[in-house]
C-alpha cells in the first residue's frame, strides 16, 4: 500500500500580524530622507492633492527636515536599531509565546512593511489573519491608512487571504486598567499635574473622518454618545484620559490633556504641548509627570520630543522637576491585552 507522507494543506490556518508606524532603516539622512518621503506622501497623513503634497514634502520639507531628523534618531537609537522596531519586536516575541498561532510584525512605512509580514505568515500557509494596528484612537493618519494599506496589498499579491482587523480599543476595560496600573507604578511620589500629551492631527482631519457629519469641534468631544465618536480621535484622547483618572482616582484638575507633533502652519488639534509645557510653571504647576497614551511603544515622539525637548522647555519656563512615564512597551500585562483583542478577532473566523 503506497501512502502519501505529505500532510494535507491547511486552508483555514491562522495568524496575528502586528501592524506599527515604522521607522528610518538607520540614522543616516539618506534612510531618513527616504522614510519621511514614503510617510509625509502619504495621502492620510497629508491630505493635499498630490501635486501640492508633492511640492510641499519633496520641494520643500525634504530639503532641510532630514538632517534634524537624523541628529534627533541617534539620540534615541539602541544598539539593536530603532527602539520602536525593537519594542514591536519584543511584544511580538513574549506575544508568540501565549498564543498557537504564528505572530509576525509590519510597518507602515519601512520594513518591515505590511506587505513583508503577510507574505512571511503566508509562507507559513497562514490563510486568515488578525491584523492588530497598534493604535489605541482611531485616526485617519494611524489606523486608517494602515487598514487601507493592508486592503491594497491583500487585493494585489494575496486576493485568498482574509483579514481581520482590531478595531480602536481606546476605551475598551482590559486596555485603560492596564495602562492606568502602569501609570500608577510609574507616577512620582509628588507632582502638581498629570499631562497627557496626544500625538496630533490637523483639524481637517476630523471632520473628514466623519461619516456621520455631525463632529463639531467646539463642544462634541465632551458630549455623550454623539454620533461621530466612534471616527473622532479627539474624543476618543480625551474619553481615554478621563477612563484612567477614574482608575487613578485623580481629580480632573490635577491632570491635562495636550496634543503633540503639529507640522506646518495648518490649524491642529488643540491645546498644544509644547505652548502648554512652557506655560504651566507660570500657572503654578512646578513638579510635572507626563504621559504619552497615543503611543503604546517608545519612540522618537516620546523618547526625544517629549523626554528630552519638552523636559528642556518645561525646566527652562521654570520647571522643577520633569517626570516622563514610559509607554506600555513590552510590559506582561500589555501583552495579555494584546492577546486578548487578537483572540476575539481570531475567533470571529470561526463564526463565519
Amino acid at each position: 500500500m503506497i501512502t502519501n507522507n505529505i500532510p494535507p494543506k491547511n486552508t483555514n490556518k491562522k495568524g496575528i500580524l502586528l501592524v506599527n508606524l515604522g521607522s528610518p532603516k538607520s540614522t543616516s539622512v539618506a534612510d531618513v530622507k527616504d522614510y519621511l518621503d514614503e510617510f509625509l506622501m502619504d495621502e492620510r497623513v497629508i491630505d493635499y492633492r498630490w501635486i501640492g503634497r508633492a511640492l510641499l514634502v519633496q520641494g520643500i520639507i525634504l530639503k532641510t527636515r532630514p538632517a534634524k531628523s537624523a541628529e534627533a534618531y541617534k539620540t534615541v537609537w539602541t544598539e539593536q536599531g530603532s527602539p520602536l522596531i525593537v519594542i514591536t519586536e519584543q511584544i511580538k516575541t513574549k506575544l508568540q509565546k501565549l498564543v498557537d498561532v504564528p505572530v509576525e510584525i509590519g510597518m507602515r512605512y519601512a520594513e518591515p512593511s505590511i506587505e513583508t509580514g503577510i507574505q512571511k505568515l503566508v509562507d507559513q500557509g497562514i490563510s486568515e489573519i488578525v491584523l492588530f494596528p497598534l493604535y489605541p484612537q482611531y485616526a485617519m493618519s494611524t489606523t486608517e491608512t494602515v487598514i487601507e494599506k493592508a486592503e491594497s496589498v491583500r487585493k494585489k499579491f494575496f486576493p485568498n487571504v482574509k483579514i481581520n482587523y482590531v478595531q480602536p480599543f481606546y476605551n475598551r476595560e482590559i486596555y485603560i486598567h492596564c495602562l492606568a496600573e502602569s501609570i500608577k507604578e510609574k507616577l512620582p511620589e509628588h507632582f502638581d499635574a498629570l499631562q497627557f500629551s496626544y500625538h496630533g492631527v490637523p483639524e481637517r482631519h476630523i471632520y473628514k473622518t466623519d461619516p456621520t457629519k455631525t463632529c463639531n469641534l467646539n463642544d462634541c468631544c465632551q458630549r455623550e454618545n454623539n454620533p461621530s465618536h466612534q471616527f473622532c480621535y479627539r474624543h476618543q484622547c480625551f474619553k481615554t484620559t478621563e477612563l484612567v483618572l477614574e482608575k487613578l482616582n485623580l481629580p480632573r484638575e490635577k491632570a491635562l490633556v495636550t496634543f503633540q507633533s503639529r507640522l506646518g502652519k495648518d490649524k491642529w488639534i488643540e491645546p498644544y504641548t509644547d505652548e502648554t509645557l512652557e506655560n504651566l510653571p507660570k500657572k503654578g504647576v512646578k513638579n510635572l509627570a507626563i504621559v504619552c497614551p497615543a503611543f503604546v511603544s517608545d519612540c522618537l515622539e516620546t523618547l526625544e520630543e517629549i523626554s528630552v525637548e519638552g523636559k528642556e522647555e518645561f525646566l527652562h519656563a521654570g520647571g522643577e522637576s520633569f517626570h516622563y512615564i514610559p509607554c506600555l512597551n513590552d510590559e506582561d500585562q500589555w501583552i495579555n491585552v494584546v492577546k486578548t483583542l487578537c483572540e476575539e478577532k481570531l475567533n470571529q473566523f470561526y463564526l463565519v
